[in-house]
């Protein structure tokens, strides 16, 4: 009996290091070699294929009310004449609503209210891009006195980013491959990757802040637009 208990103690106090060699068994393989670490960056162009815009209202008048009032008249002019140029409701959106006293200042004297000023401004998208500057205009003619954008944006940018990660990861590799080449070794393996970048590219500078004239035409052209991903990737050279 006491040459049994003793056995099974033996096998329990086994088990976790049995349960840790395992473990151990699983670590990576150590770099035996030369360590590379290389850089590289993958890029490709699309056209753009969506602008937003804001588009908007700012009305002054004596009371709170008639400066509200006057704002949503004119509001609704501009949504009616997006829903015109088919503009579908799930690319109008609020963007801000402001009302805010305003004062006339005069040294050594307590301000003096002169009124209020309402705005509401929308950002709308717009999927037709070379047809964006028209509608614009429109917007101006119906009572629209605050403009800005466009931003240009890819809608679904996801297989231009695997093609600039494709490009990416091919870079990496040819360099190392020159490097190994240059100092007499050889490429064995890949031993860690990772990528940055993949931003959404910067917005254009804003088209004009404040829209005066209705009969002024105004193009947007989509152009080009740059999306990069950058890799580092780490390689064993021998």
């Amino acid at each position: 009996m006491n040459r049994l208990m003793a056995a099974l103690m033996v096998s329990t106090l086994a088990l976790p290091m049995v349960a840790t060699a395992q473990v151990t068994t699983t670590l990576a393989q150590p770099i035996t070699g030369t360590r590379l670490d290389i850089s590289a960056a993958g890029e490709v162009t699309r056209v753009p294929d969506i602008a937003t815009i804001s588009a908007g209202v700012t009305t002054q008048a004596a009371t709170a009310v008639e400066a509200i009032g006057q704002n949503a008249t004119r509001m609704e002019r501009v949504r009616s004449a997006l829903k015109r140029a088919g503009i579908a409701d799930r690319d109008i959106q609020t963007a801000s609503m402001n009302l805010s006293p305003q004062y006339r200042y005069v040294e050594n004297q307590s301000p003096v209210l002169t009124g209020y000023q309402a705005s509401n401004q929308l950002s709308v998208r717009f999927r037709d891009i070379r047809a964006s500057g028209k509608i614009l205009d429109a917007l101006v003619g119906e009572g629209a006195n605050q403009i800005s954008g466009p931003n240009l944006s890819i809608e679904h940018p996801e297989s231009a980013l695997d093609e600039a990660r494709t490009k990416a990861v091919g870079a990496a590799r040819a360099r190392a491959e020159l490097y190994a080449h240059a100092l007499g070794l050889r490429v064995v393996r890949v031993i860690s990757v990772s990528e940055s970048g993949g931003d959404v590219p910067r917005p254009i500078s804003p088209m004009y802040a404040r829209a005066q004239v209705a009969e002024a035409k105004t193009p947007v052209d989509p152009g080009e637009q740059q999306l990069q991903i950058s890799v580092a990737m780490t390689f064993e050279l021998q």
